[in-house]
This record gives structure tokens, sequence and C-alpha cells, in this order.
């Protein structure tokens, strides 16, 4: 065997590994099953994403603006294409042509394998930290919620950490190659959050180099680091400038940049806030004793969805209360088992991030007894992390975080904070392997660490002991329990009842995962102890622990990730492209323009799949459309603002549940002339305005935007009619003897919408607060809009000359690196 062959064997078995496991992970794929992913389907963004898919069919150009949801949005924000010089799709390259779901375990595992032989670990320890990693239950998770681009971020964070770290530990050229693509795979995952996430952990770990480079006074190795990292980072951010540009433009009219007016009810009053309202961000907060997920799976009960058990102490508890037990059953069984911080009304879990107690115990260990540059760092950051996780339950310390960390008051979910430990407690657990395994004098270190470490297992042991005993197991759900009514006498025992039983339940079960976890605590301590009394070799231990994670790992993981999650690809196909009776109806009317409203359809993309929708799901609306969403269609909706919508179809239900298709004769059309004209000063007053003014014959528009001088009466023979209608560009034809002020049924986007009148550019008006409105001179005219977003055009110029110098820097260090390692080997 060759030298070559001889030191690339251990990585092609890793390799082989993972994709062993993960085809047998992703098995019904391979009987041309998919996932059936509700984010993902016709609810969710295929609903809103076929419409450009259509548009791309027919013409070969995808769209700039969508027509299918919310009465109008950027595409941009749903599907995008963009330009660039790379010859290869680098996901499919990185996941070896795996289908989906296949390709995000496998490049996850890869990915953390590459940083552990960046830090020179043994392979044994690499497919342990790449198993672990990549089958975090937090994984399979979002992959089957379809939350693909977080898992992808997700999957190359390790890549990019390796790049960093080969630069800081002086291999330059391989470092600027792997930092660059890393941080182009990070960046064009496109997914803001983790992306963020990701950097605290790098910008924790830089601090921990730069105290150590400054101690040891190496100002010019720190130099070149920065340097190098920063090239690393622009070229990467070049490369995703057409989804960064347009995003960054977009979200300052969004729910995410802020708002200008608060609404309760029907009360408005005027605020001046940046980013999303407090509130809203710290939904989906864990409970203090939650982050114990990471080792312990079900201490707070699982996911949402779960269900108390026959053996339930509530069956136990309402029985006592003289219920009878089949009728106590029947209560129990409507009753969740989780109990974590997520019960809020709105919220929800879909279950743990179980990071695997092996892994999470090894960390521990390490965090006591390991001497690393990056220990401290990631011991920082993964506390950070867990008083992020905490959100509103700790909201002091993270109301001071949102307003002060930048852009930190753009993100939501204060539970994904937990990604951060999902990467620092793996990596400190295979550092922690090596150290007391492989290291040089390891059995030294063993020995003389050997207290420490148990010490630390009884730490962690009593700890767990003293919250099984002293917490109350309360919940936010149990306000919930005393609000129904259950007792038919009107008293309020069977809710006492119910919640004793639950309290109960939550004890038991948090007492069984203490248990689970003391197992796994003295699991290790043996393998630990059989390797310090040389019963076992370290590679065989190493074996054992990444056997047993992977299999504790695959157990809870299929919980939540289980074969009946997959379906047959006709069938997605059936529920997606059959339209229903209504919808056949509505084909019916073939005028380019109208909308449909459902009543049930905020946050499904249904309607969006077929018609072009009023509502819909998107998690970045303009934030002038959810005010009026939230003033005036949360109830009943305002029968002008539909009609002034264009709303010509209403979809409701009746009692039990079929679908009713309401016609609207009502609705205003595309445009129209108005009688007059009123200004407001400001958006308070226009919001109140358009929901007690008949926006037929008055449009409601703000003081500042007229002209004076401008005749915006019309005669009662004005009319505009609807010449063309796409996605991107709209005309109509207007005919009036003394002009006058049209409103556009259109909603109101000032980052690249622009009027032409006679290809003369002209102002559009924000009209009736969320629409569009146009000042027209008298005689015959034609009106031009047409969406032409700058930003567009300079992110793709941008973005592909940046591909460019991917490939060079890339293509480039990898070839200085083996040029200047063969030169070195030879002055050897």
């Amino acid at each position: 065997m060759t030298p070559w062959l001889k030191k690339a064997l251990p990585h092609v078995l890793a390799i082989l590994v993972f994709l062993i496991v993960t085809v047998l992970f992703c098995k019904p794929v391979l009987d041309g099953k998919t996932l059936n992913q509700h984010d993902t389907g016709i609810d969710g963004w295929r609903g809103s994403a076929q419409n450009a898919f259509d548009i791309k069919e027919k013409t070969g150009i995808m769209p700039l603006w969508s027509t299918s949801v919310f009465s109008g949005m950027p595409n941009y924000q749903i599907a995008m294409e963009g330009k660039s010089a790379l010859p290869v799709d680098l996901n499919k390259v990185m996941g070896l042509g795996l289908p989906k779901p296949m390709n995000f375990f496998f490049i996850a595992c890869v990915c953390f394998y590459i940083l552990c032989v960046v830090l020179r670990l043994n392979p044994v320890i690499g497919i342990l930290g790449g198993l672990t990693y990549a089958y975090s239950t937090y994984n399979p998770l979002i992959v089957s919620a379809g939350h693909e681009t977080k898992m992808l971020t997700i999957a190359y964070m390790p890549f990019l950490l390796a790049g960093l770290l080969l630069i800081f530990n002086k291999r330059y050229w391989i470092g600027l190659a792997v930092a660059t693509l890393g941080a182009t795979l990070v960046l064009m995952a496109n997914h803001p959050q983790i992306a963020y996430y990701f950097f605290m952990i790098a910008g924790a770990v830089t601090i921990g180099y730069v105290v150590v480079w400054i101690k040891n006074k190496e100002f010019k190795h720190l130099a070149i680091s920065f340097g190098l990292s920063a090239v690393a980072a622009l070229v990467g951010l070049g490369c995703y400038s057409l989804a960064f540009l347009t995003t960054n433009e977009y979200t300052k009219y969004t729910m995410r940049g802020g708002k200008s007016v608060e609404i309760k009810d029907s009360e408005v009053k005027a605020v001046n806030t940046s980013g999303l309202d407090a509130d809203y961000a710290m939904s989906y907060s864990m409970s203090k004793v939650e982050p114990l997920i990471m080792l312990m799976p079900k201490a707070v009960g699982g996911s949402s969805g779960t269900m108390l058990k026959e053996d339930s102490k509530v069956i136990e508890k309402l029985a006592a209360a003289g219920v009878p037990e089949m009728q106590a059953a029947q209560f129990a069984s409507q009753f969740p088992a989780y109990w974590g911080g997520m019960t809020k009304p709105g919220d929800y879990s879909g279950g743990p991030a179980y990071i695997g107690a092996i892994i999470f115990i090894l960390a521990v260990i390490g965090f006591v007894v390991v001497k690393s540059p990056l220990k401290w760092p990631l011991l920082i950051v993964s506390i950070l992390a867990v008083l992020m996780s905490w959100g509103s339950y700790f909201f002091g310390f993270n109301e001071f975080l949102f307003n002060s960390l930048p852009l930190y008051n753009k993100f939501r979910a204060p539970s994904m904070a937990l990604v951060i430990c999902q990467l620092t407690l793996p990596l400190m657990a295979v550092i922690t392997v090596y150290s007391l395994f492989f290291e040089k004098n390891a059995g030294d270190f063993l020995k003389a660490n050997f207290k420490k470490i148990l010490y630390t297992l009884g730490g962690i042991t009593a700890v767990l002991a003293l919250l099984y005993i002293g917490q109350s197991y309360s919940s936010g759900f149990d306000e919930q329990v005393m609000q129904m009514q259950m007792d038919p006498n009107g008293g309020d025992t069977f809710n006492r009842a119910i919640i004793a039983g639950m309290k109960a339940d939550r004890q038991s079960l948090f007492g069984a995962q203490v248990i689970r976890a003391v197992l796994f605590m003295a699991l290790v301590l043996g393998i630990v102890y059989a390797v310090l009394k040389n019963m076992i070799k370290p590679v065989v231990a190493v074996a054992v622990l990444a056997a047993i994670s992977i299999i504790d790992l695959w157990v809870v993981d299929k919980q939540y990730f289980s074969d009946d999650l997959y379906i047959a690809k006709d069938e997605i196909t059936n529920q997606i492209e059959v339209p229903t009776a209504i919808d056949q109806e509505i084909f019916k009317d073939k005028d380019p323009h109208f909308r449909v409203y459902d009543v049930a359809g905020l946050n499904k993309n249904r309607v969006s799949y077929f018609h072009r929708s009023a509502l819909g799901y998107s998690a970045v609306k303009l934030r002038v459309y959810q005010d009026v969403i939230e003033r005036y269609f949360a109830g009943a909706p305002n029968e002008q603002l539909l009609n002034a919508l264009d709303v010509r179809y209403i979809i409701t239900r009746d009692e039990s549940g079929q679908e009713r298709l309401i016609p609207n004769p009502n609705a205003y059309g595309a445009a129209w002339f108005v009688k007059a004209v009123k200004p407001v000063t400001t958006e308070v007053e226009e919001l109140q305005a358009i929901g007690s003014t008949n926006l037929k014959d008055t449009a409601i528009v703000p003081q500042a935007a007229l002209k004076s001088g401008t005749s915006l009466t019309a005669d009662s023979t004005s009319s505009v009619t609807l010449t063309k209608y796409t996605n991107d560009e709209i005309e109509y034809n207007t005919n009036s003897s003394s002009g006058g002020f049209v409103v556009l049924s259109e909603v109101y986007y000032p980052a690249g919408w622009n009027a032409y009148i006679d290809g003369k550019q002209t102002d559009i008006v924000k009209t009736n607060y969320f629409m569009r409105g146009l000042v027209v001179p008298q005689g015959k005219h034609t009106i031009k809009l047409v969406f032409e977003p700058e930003m567009v055009k300079r992110g793709m110029n941008i973005s592909y000359l940046s591909s460019w110098l991917l490939i060079i820097l890339v293509l480039g260090g990898f070839f200085m690196q083996w040029w200047v390692d063969r030169k070195n080997v030879q002055i050897s």
C-alpha cells in the first residue's frame, strides 16, 4: 500500500460510514418516496412559489414580483435565480449528488469530520463527531418541517470554522481556500439567523486566539489572520450579495424593519421602533430548565404534539375528584405532555434539541479538565446561547441583547439559539476524547484527571437531583387549563385535579430522564476507566462511544422523523396539483387581475398555488400589509378593503367544515378614478381613515405626497382600463377630460416599482395606507408600471464577479498550499 493510499484510507472509510448511516436513516427514499414536508408543501413555500415557476416555464425568466401572495410582494423573497461563474452546483458536489433529505445529513457529517481533521484528531473521533453533529435531533426536526435553508446553514458551519482555524494555525493558503468556500456555503444557504449564531461562535473563537497572539506578541500573524479572514468573508458576502442586498432593502419595509403604528383591537397609536416587536421576537422562548433537553430529550415532555399517556396521573386525580375513569382518560388524552416554555398561544415545540447524552457529558468533562485555546471561547458562547434561549423567561438580559446587538432585533424564536451549542458541545466533546485517549502522554493526563472526571459527573448528578427535588413542575399551560370549563357545576375542582396530575406526570418523567442521564454518565465513566486500566484500546473506546451515540440519537430522532413521514411522489403531486370544485369554479373567471380571500387563509399558501391570494403565509410580510391585517382582517374582514383589493371571491366554511365560495360583485377592479382625495398628516390617521371611508370615491393619501396646483377631481366620464397584467409589468389606458387621481389595486412598495405616463416617469403615491395611486393629467394616456429594482441588478453583478474570485481563491489556495508543503518537504 502506497503512503498516499494509506493516509487516505481512514478518510474514505469515514465517508463510507457516513453514506451507510445516511442511506439507512433515509431509507424510504430508495423506495421512490419523498419527505412530506409541511412547510414546503402547498400550504407553505410551494404554494407561494408556484406562480413564479409557472411564469418561468412559459417565458424562461423568473419574475421578480409575485402576484399570488398577500396581494403582491417581491418574488425574490420566495424564489430567485442568480448568475454565477461556478461550473457546478456546490451543494450537489458537497452532498455527492445524494437526493433530499440524505444530502443534508451527509453534508453535516462530512463538514464536521473536516473540522476534526483540521484539529488533527483521530479519524475515529471524526466519525464520532460527524455522526453526532449531523443527527442531533434538531436537524431531523427542521428537515421534516421543510426548513432546508436552516439545515444547510447548520451543515456548513463546521466547514467554515475549519477554514478559520487553518488560518489561525498558520496554514494560510489552504485556510484562505477553505474559509472562502465555507463563508460562501454558509451565506448562500440563506438563513441569516443561523449564520448570525455561527458568527457569534466564530467571534468568540477569534477573541480567544487574539488573546493568545497578543500574549505571545504575534502581531504579524494576527494581522495576516485578520486580513485573510476578511478576504474570505468579503468574497463569501460578494457571492451572497444578490440575496443580501435585496433582503436588506426589503427588510426595511417589513415586520422586521420596525413599525410606525401600534395596533390593539381598534385602537391605533403612533410609535417608532426598529426591528421586530420584542414580544413577537421573544415567542418560542425556552423555560429555565428546558435547555436540559440537550442531555435529557424528554426533560420537559418531548413535543407539543405528544399527549399524556394511558397511565397519566391526571386520570387518577380526576377519578379521586369523582370523574368516571373512562371520561377521565378522555380528558387526559387531550392534554400535552410537553410543559416547557413554548406553551403560549401560537407557540409550539416540534421536539427536543437533543445533542446526545454522551456528547453532552464529554463536553462538560472537557470544560473542566481539558486545556485548549478553544475551551473558554466555546464555554462562554455556550452559556450565552443558553441564556439567549430563555428569551422572555430571562427578559431583562435578552431585551438588552435585543436592543444592543447589531441586527439581532430582526430575529425571533430565542429557542433557536441552542444551535450554537449544537456545534460548540460536540466540538468540545471530540477535543475531550482526543485529550483523554490520544494526545501525547494521554495516559498520564487521564490518570491525573480521573478524580476530576468523577467529581464532574457527581456534580452533574447533584444538580439534576436538586432540580428534580426543588422545581415546581409548573407550566404556562396550567393557566390555560384553569380557564377551561371542565366542571359542569362551574367549579374549578376538575381543573386543579388535572394540573395536579400533570405535575405528577412531569416529575415522574423528569425523574426517569435523570436516571437515564446517570446511566449514560456511568457508561462514559466505565469506558474511561477501561481505557485507564488498559482493558480496551482507545480506538475501541471511541468506536463504542460512536456506536452507542448514533443508536441513542437514532432512537430519539425516529420519534420525530419516522418513515411514516415519507409518501409516494405521485401522492404529493396529487395533493398539490388537483384543484377542488371551488378552484374549478374560480378558473372560469378569465380576468387577469382579481383576487381570492380565504377566511382561513392566513398562514396558508394553498390559495396562492392556484390563484392571486389576498392572504397567505410569509415570515417577512410587508409592514403596511401586516398593519391592515391586524386592524381590519383579524375578525370579519372589512368589506371596503376587500373591494379595494379587487377580491372577487371569498372562501368560507360551513358548520361541517365544507368550503363555500361567495362571489363578491362589488369589487372595484384593477384601478379607478376617485372623486376626491383626502390628505392626512400622520400614518395613524391614514390607517384609521381607510376603515371608515368610501374608497371607491375617496383616496386617503399623505399630505406630503400631494403637489400644489394639481387637479385631483375627475369628471364622471373619466375611465381607466387595464390592458396588460404580468408579474413585473402592468399597463393601463386612461381617458379623462379633466385629469384626476387614479387608485391602483396594487400593494405599495417603493423599492423597485416605477411608473411611466406616456413614457415619462412619474411619482407613485402611497394611497389608502398600503396601495398605489397616480396623479393623471387630462386626455388619453398610457400608464406603465414596471418592477425594476436596482438592487437586483447590482447584486447580480457583484455575485457574478465574486464567484470568479471564489474560483481563483479556492483553486489557487489549494495549489499554493501544495506548493509550499512540497518545498518544505524538499528542504527537510
